[in-house]
């Protein structure tokens, strides 16, 4: 490990985004944590994100932040910002870590570390951070291979010497949630044992909806093809949605949405015998506890697929892929509307094929090129 990163025993980790976007970090996160004996990470993270540090077994504790530099932030004034960097020096961090996205900077988080009077900062950065880092990684992306999420992160981290062997995503497991999700689908006439599918049809950002009717007709066609029964799964906010797409497929389909916090989320991800998700968090909760996934993904962004799990990305090829966007700048959605919902029982079905239980499709690498589908 560097020498100035040596006792460095209380890390701030800063992720301030989202929940699926902090899972990526997780391995980085171990890689910091197993590199110092006694060394604890404290993450920084949005509302949202730090939702899911109960059950990442790196993090002793979490900071909930929302930087005015994030698209989900609420407004508040500049004074709250001050306030929060005299909480953060009241810590007497020794470093922290900024984790980004090649489309995010890192300089507002590391000028709010550097108010913080935290004496290491390490970040991908584009510009000459002078002083605003003390360790700097240039940022190569995406000009040249753009890097699956979770493998920029470890780069991050190896920078300094920090490195781990076990590279899957983290979410620790509770026996009281899965004892919980057992019972409701008990409830619901899914015995244990049974095979059953998980569906995930909602998205915070609407760029990565699989739209309704296809979700519908694809339900219809897994119960014609497989018979298993299925749940639909989201946020209280989207029973709406949920309602919409059970009642136009016309077939017996169960609901679990708004019904499940998020351990129980987990555990009923780990407990369905194959998961299909848009792009979001369940999918990467899905690679961390290890179900089987379907993700249909949006070509929003390139290196955000699945991470070591048995997995199908399925998307149609646009000239506008890679727009970064949360709303589809064209109006279509094509990178996802022109799936067809054929196309996704056949995935699902390979998935559950046992010659087909080999590695997943790899993660995407280049801008220019469209991401492979496995």
């Amino acid at each position: 490990m560097k020498p100035s990163w040596n006792k460095a025993r209380r890390v701030l980790c800063v992720r301030l985004d989202s929940l699926g976007d902090v899972l990526m970090c997780t391995p980085a996160m171990r890689a910091l944590r197993d590199s110092l004996p006694g060394r604890a990470l404290t993450l920084l993270a949005s509302p949202g994100g730090g939702a899911v540090a109960p059950y990442l077994p790196e993090v002793e504790r979490v900071l909930e932040y929302e930087a005015p530099w994030i698209k989900s932030s609420t407004t508040h004034p500049p004074k709250a910002d001050i306030a929060f960097a005299a909480r953060l020096r009241a810590h007497r961090f020794d470093a922290a870590v900024i984790f980004t996205s090649y489309s995010q900077s890192a300089l507002p988080a590391a000028f709010l570390c550097h108010l913080a009077g935290i004496p290491l900062r390490l970040a991908h950065c584009r510009e000459n951070p002078y002083r605003m880092l003390t360790d700097w990684a240039p940022e190569t992306e995406p000009e040249r291979l753009v890097r699956h999420e979770v493998r920029r992160q470890l780069d991050l981290v190896a920078s300094i010497g920090c490195r781990t062997e076990i590279t899957r995503l983290s979410f620790a497991l509770r026996e009281p949630d899965l004892d919980r999700v057992a019972q409701r689908l008990a409830e619901l006439g899914i015995k244990q044992g049974q095979p059953w599918i998980l569906l995930h049809p909602g998205a915070s950002a609407p760029s990565r909806r699989y739209p309704p009717r296809h979700w519908a007709e694809l339900i219809r066609q897994l119960s014609d093809r497989l018979g298993w029964p299925m749940v639909v799964t989201g946020a209280a906010h989207e029973t709406p949605l949920a309602d919409e797409i059970r009642d136009a497929s016309g077939v017996p389909v169960h609901s679990l949405t708004g019904m499940l916090g998020l351990g129980e989320m987990g555990a009923a991800l780990k407990l369905a015998t194959i998961a299909v998700s848009n792009n979001t968090g369940p999918a990467h909760i899905a690679a961390a506890v290890g179900t089987p996934l379907v993700d249909l993904y949006a070509l929003t962004n390139p290196q955000h697929t699945p991470w070591q799990v048995r997995h199908r990305v399925l998307y149609h090829d646009v000239p506008c892929r890679f727009c970064l966007k949360s709303v589809c700048p064209e109006g279509h959605n094509d990178c996802l509307a022109k799936i067809p919902p054929a196309r996704v029982v056949e995935a699902v079905c390979s998935l559950l094929e046992p010659e087909m239980q080999g590695a997943a499709a790899h993660p995407l690498r280049r801008r220019s090129a469209a991401p492979h589908a496995a």
